[in-house]
């Protein structure tokens, strides 16, 4: 069911604090999407995307709402900073390169929605795969075969297409281990196995080399060419049952699915719905005419435009349209302004939302109110200890007020400040805590004052310590 823009902004209000004006922005332009695709096909065509800028200081929550954004309407998304491209022919990444990690996004979430269709086939061959571990076969004796004869049936099935394989040996199941496997696959099915330790041979999950990553950039799969010549090196590993059919359950869901179609649907999903959040967007902006000696930032600029704009980028998966990908830049414009982009860049990013310094109220509410609120997250990471930790009104109030007094002191990083004076504040029972055993702690605000006070009013200390 498609969200309406008050009930994506109350769903964002569940993790960022404030910001009001930035998150009705974006859920407006994510709900014209939706508009769109009530149109006819001739005016689909005409109507792009507003694609927004976000100003604001560094910790006020800019990529917290483009990230929510994504996970409120399940849309593909990608996270960039702007700094990490480079000017067409100089070494670096290549701004297409964010069009293709887009698409990556796309064909895992489709990946994983098709293969949730087929679990419950593939669970069942996972299971049978597990009852013939755990109860194996009596191996024959293998015969002397004739080498130049495997080495002929091998040539011949790689011109009919099919990989090469060894002559799998002879197996015999007797009576006895096919009542075996029928008693093993009821402890299965009843989940007696869990925790059981066996071998199982995987696929090798080598890291990607630079090899690769140079030919993905002009859309070429090496792995999958590789492939189609060799058959993937396969690895034995200890795990146990649970592990395992896991394992074997992504096996067999990837040979119950339609790859093609899977591609097919991620590159439409990435062309309709995709988002690509440009971070520090204001770094390659050229107010600094001092910096002219570096890559230049007009030049990158004028690499992302066409991108922007709206332009067919090649993929591993196919070609990829930019037409109706959303565009969300973000930075904090310090020492630069969204004039200082070249003309047809900032054209392309109409809607423009300034970002408020927090308060010492936001910073009470974000300690407090959202699912994942930092005090929570610490609470529950003690509480596993078996420790129950809790924290005074007065104590969370103190909080805020060191961390405005330290971000106006030194520099201001906004809500990301918080982290570290929790840290350094909870330090002692995060170190105690697993000896304590059981316990009940309340954080009071002289605890607060005690633990960090000191540490906050000492601007020499406070650069290095908080």
């Amino acid at each position: 069911m498609v969200k309406t823009p008050k009930e994506i902004v109350q769903e964002l209000d569940s993790y960022v604090i404030g910001q009001d004006d930035a998150k009705r922005a974006v859920a407006v332009a994510l709900y014209n999407r939706y508009r769109r695709m009530q149109l006819s096909d001739k005016m689909q065509k005409e109507i792009t995307p507003k694609n927004l800028l976000m100003i604001g200081p560094t910790g006020v929550g800019k990529t917290e709402i483009a990230r929510r954004l994504a996970n409120v309407v399940n849309a593909p998304f990608v996270k960039v900073e702007a700094t990490k491209f480079t000017e067409v022919g100089y070494v670096g990444r290549d701004v297409e390169s964010m069009v293709r990690d887009l698409a990556d996004v796309a064909v895992a979430m489709e990946e994983q929605k098709q293969f949730a269709n087929v679990r419950a086939r593939a669970r069942r061959e996972a299971d049978k795969r597990l009852v013939k571990l755990l109860v194996p076969a009596i191996k024959k004796e293998k015969k002397n075969g004739n080498p130049m004869a495997d080495m002929m049936s091998m040539l011949q099935g790689l011109q009919n297409g099919n990989l090469p394989q060894a002559p799998k040996e002879d197996e015999e199941v007797t009576d006895d281990i096919r009542n075996q496997r029928l008693s093993v696959a009821e402890q299965l099915e009843k989940g007696l196995l869990e925790d059981r330790e066996l071998t199982v041979t995987v696929a090798d999950e080598k890291k990607g080399s630079g090899m690769n990553d140079m030919y993905g950039q002009m859309g070429i799969d090496m792995g999958e060419m590789l492939g189609n010549l060799m058959p993937q090196k396969r690895v034995q590993r200890t795990m146990t049952v649970k592990e395992a059919r896991e394992v074997f359950i992504k096996e067999e869901s990837d040979k119950l699915v339609n790859h093609a179609d899977i591609y097919h649907d991620a590159i439409q999903a990435a062309e309709n719905n995709g988002i690509i959040f440009i971070d520090e967007i204001d770094k390659i902006a050229s107010g600094d005419k001092k910096t002219a000696g570096e890559v230049s930032r007009d030049g990158v600029q004028r690499d992302i435009l066409p991108i922007v704009e709206g332009s067919q980028v090649n993929t591993k998966y196919g070609p990829l349209n930019t037409d109706h990908v959303l565009f969300i830049g973000s930075g904090a414009f310090a020492t630069a302004k969204p004039s200082d982009l070249i003309p047809e860049l900032q054209g392309r990013f109409p809607i423009r939302v300034e970002l408020n310094d927090l308060t010492e109220t936001d910073f009470v509410r974000i300690l407090t109110e959202p699912d994942n609120a930092l005090v929570k997250q610490y609470m529950a990471l003690i509480g596993a200890d078996g420790v129950h930790v809790t924290f005074t009104k007065e104590a969370i109030e103190e909080i805020a007020q060191i961390a405005i007094r330290v971000n106006r002191d030194t520099d201001n990083i906004g809500a990301r400040r918080l982290a570290t004076i929790l840290e350094k504040l909870l330090e002692d029972i995060l170190y105690e805590g697993p000896d304590m055993q059981m316990g009940d702690i309340t954080i009071t605000a002289k605890y607060v004052q005690d633990k960090i006070g000191e540490i906050a009013a000492d601007k020499d200390m406070t650069r290095f310590i908080l």
